[in-house]
């Protein structure tokens, strides 16, 4: 649940327990929560935006996009027209292999809490939703909580510590699709309408919930905004060992002997992630491959071992890094298969606007479910390609749930080719019934 740095330099689990009980507001108090709320009301607005844009914080959901750069976009002052302004927090936490948020949800409720509350008054919004998961009960109970206990301390509400902000925030259950990891479907949802994307511009900064300047962002980059302003953006800046600031919850799953979560300076090695925090490897099991961030990003193997686990490294390597969160591929388990269960989930999470996204989610997933049961030929490798080559292009399809489906499929083609052959040559899968790779 956290790495080996010294407390000042864990942020984000500083708070996090052995036994993972929540932290009250008073543990919370007691370790110096809610003292960057105060620095953030001591600061004007544009002073605090300006510190986030200069600790090169970058959104941890998945893009990677400049936090600071994001919030720049939003009309303020006279440029913006009377009405709200909102802030919402994406903690659906829908894609494969992710469990960070919920780490941070439920062991630490208030510095959620405390970091919207901060970005809310840089950005001066004055409604902040918390877009939940459904099945996050116990997330949702402990923030509702916390939510409630600012208002009794004068954190939420009208007049905030006597500075004249105000603030209302609200805990929202999702029905839980993996769509609403983009923002204006999320938004869309939000209204009580289909989670659908939304055609861009107009961005969401400017017109997005309820037709108003609106900004999304992950929980645990709205966790980090009240540590960057108590603390500065050097600071920050700091705490990474590459050009990408800050700390990263960098996550493993798979057959290893000590799966967790971690958190660590941004740009650790891969590495040091797999075979110390997360133990190496289950006896009898190898390495042959992992997904770097979430089930919608490509295969890296043994020879990216050694990369920093930042944006611009993993992106280079021909991957994203994601959400941070690995999925290992062991010897053992059969790559056709491996692939064939999430695009099978992507299919399923479709919104079905689009065309290639509603039916060619299916299609592939019948094609490698043929692969995988010996009924496949061997034709359905260049089906498989010419799919890659269409619905994983950005701009074919209206939104990037497609292309980032396409992305194990692409990657499982160029590394694990021979698999599939095998798999069409010899009309059954080699990993079942004994067999081997």
């Amino acid at each position: 649940m956290s790495g080996a740095l010294p407390v000042l330099d864990r942020p984000l689990t500083r708070n996090v327990r052995a036994d993972r009980s929540p932290t009250d507001m008073a543990a919370y108090e007691a370790n110096g929560g809610y003292r960057g709320l105060r620095a953030a009301l001591a600061m004007s607005a544009a002073d605090c935006l300006q510190v986030l844009k200069d600790s090169n914080l970058r959104g941890r959901g998945g893009a990677g996009f400049p936090t600071g750069m994001k919030w720049s976009f939003v009309p303020m002052g006279d440029a913006c027209s009377p009405g709200h302004k909102y802030l919402i927090c994406n903690a659906d936490e829908m894609e494969p292999g992710t469990f960070k948020d919920r780490l941070l949800m439920e062991c630490d409720p208030h510095q959620l809490v405390e970091g919207m509350i901060c970005a809310a008054y840089t950005l001066q919004a004055d409604v902040a939703y918390i877009f939940i998961r459904a099945e996050y009960h116990k997330a949702t109970r402990l923030l509702q909580e916390a939510i409630d206990a600012c208002k009794a301390k004068g954190y939420l509400g009208d007049n905030i510590l006597g500075s004249g902000y105000n603030l209302e925030m609200h805990v929202h259950s999702s029905a839980g699709r993996y769509i609403c990891g983009e923002e204006t479907a999320l938004i869309s949802s939000l209204e009580g309408k289909r989670a659908n994307p939304r055609a861009k511009p107009p961005f969401p900064q400017v017109s997005g919930l309820w037709g108003r300047p609106t900004i999304v962002n992950n929980v645990e980059t709205l966790c980090n905004v009240h540590h960057i302003i108590e603390r500065g953006a050097d600071w920050f800046q700091s705490l990474g060992l590459t050009a990408d600031a800050g700390t990263k919850l960098y996550g493993v799953s798979g057959r290893v002997k000590n799966p967790g979560c971690w958190e660590l300076p941004m740009g650790t090695p891969v590495r040091e992630i797999i075979e110390e925090y997360a133990g190496g490897m289950e006896e009898g099991y190898q390495l042959r491959g992992f997904l770097p961030g979430g089930g919608s990003t490509d295969f890296l193997t043994v020879e990216h071992l050694d990369l920093a686990m930042d944006y611009d490294t993993i992106g280079k390597a021909g991957s994203r890094m994601g959400t941070g969160t690995m999925i290992i591929l062991d010897d053992k388990t059969c790559p056709v298969g491996f692939v064939k269960n999430l695009t099978e989930f992507f299919a399923q999470e479709s919104c079905g606007f689009c065309t290639p996204c509603r039916d060619g989610l299916p299609w592939s997933a019948q094609v490698l479910d043929d692969i995988e049961h010996g009924r496949g030929l061997p034709e359905d490798m260049d089906t498989l390609q010419r799919q890659v080559a269409f619905i994983g292009a950005i701009g074919n399809t209206h939104c990037a749930l497609a292309p980032g489906a396409m992305e194990p499929i692409q990657s499982a083609l160029k590394y694990f080719r021979e698999d599939f052959e095998r798999h069409i040559d010899g009309g059954s899968c080699p990993y079942c019934d004994g067999g081997n790779s």
